[in-house]
């Protein structure tokens, strides 16, 4: 049978208009603390499943925290005790994601918005209870830090829909746990407890129930306790570095390390331009006549 041409299909969000559109969310709570933002999925009545507008939304939320110098601190979580369902199952059966092209396009689209949030400088906390599948689970991978619940479950159950994972629930979960586990959890698609997922290596702790936010504010006060900078550093050459192979992430780790030695002042390099090469330009130097005298014609071809 023919499927029937959807009404209205989704469309990604214009970046060029993406900060000028509303700030208030209907699908997500944006609350700022100091240097903590607390970002909520918030459609407790299906479990925070992923819909389109949901999905902006994040996209929205997550420039905003990009682009603020104040916050230092992410934590991510589910209203109604879970965290997140995943995609809206009945809106892809009923064909918002449009044709295969579409289809592709929004898939694309929720790898940004993953890439967004993994690559925010940042700390990022996924604060996980009840319910994190599919695509929930997949946010919980974007994190830097997760904690559970002990009644906190997750999986991937897209075989079951006759569907497969579209922003790493495949490819990140297998940089993070191997590829038997990962073949196991998505094509078997059990439904497991918290504890597996700190055994295998997914999330990091489990806390009794009606103690999520306590273990989540003592993580806040050790984070702030920390040097920032360092910890930006330190996210950025791990998630970069893994990568990548070992003589190429041992780069990162050397140019972090010069990197680190400038931030504490010892910056000064005597043979370094140390900001004349850019006023040279600027002012048309001697400096920079000599340079561009010497260069720009260099073993070039008459």
């Amino acid at each position: 049978m023919k499927a029937s041409a959807p009404k209205e299909s989704w469309k990604p969000l214009d970046s060029r208009n993406l900060m000028s559109a509303p700030t208030e969310y209907r699908c997500i709570r944006y609350e700022e603390k100091e240097d903590v933002v607390y970002v909520t999925l918030n459609r407790p009545e299906i479990v925070n499943c992923l819909s389109t507008e949901m999905s902006d939304e994040m996209v929205h939320a997550f420039a905003r925290i990009r682009k603020s110098s104040t916050l230092k601190i992410v934590v991510i979580k589910g209203a109604g005790n879970n965290f997140c369902s995943g995609d809206d199952l009945k809106e892809m059966a009923n064909g918002v994601w449009g044709n295969t092209h579409q289809y592709f396009e929004r898939v694309r689209y929720y790898q940004q918005m993953a890439y967004d949030l993994e690559e925010l400088d940042k700390v990022t906390i996924a604060a996980i209870d009840g319910y994190a599948v599919g695509g929930g689970l997949e946010i919980t991978m974007c994190c830097d830090f997760a904690i559970a619940t002990q009644r906190a479950k997750w999986g991937m159950p897209e075989v079951d829909w006759g569907i497969t994972p579209g922003w790493g629930g495949t490819t990140r979960m297998a940089r993070l746990i191997g590829r038997r586990l990962t073949k196991e959890i998505n094509m078997l698609a059990a439904i497991h407890p918290a504890k597996k997922a700190v055994q295998v290596g997914l999330w990091n702790r489990v806390v009794p129930n009606g103690q999520l936010d306590e273990e989540v504010d003592k993580l806040i006060a050790l984070i702030r306790a920390k040097s920032q900078q360092t910890l930006r550093q330190l996210k950025y050459i791990i998630n970069k570095g893994v990568e990548c192979d070992l003589y190429t992430s041992q780069a990162f780790e050397a140019l972090s390390a010069a990197w680190t030695a400038s931030v504490n002042g010892w910056w000064q390099v005597p043979d370094a331009d140390q900001g004349k090469g850019l006023a040279a330009f600027r002012d048309k130097t001697a400096l920079q006549k000599q340079r561009r005298g010497l260069g720009s014609g260099f073993w070039v071809d008459k």
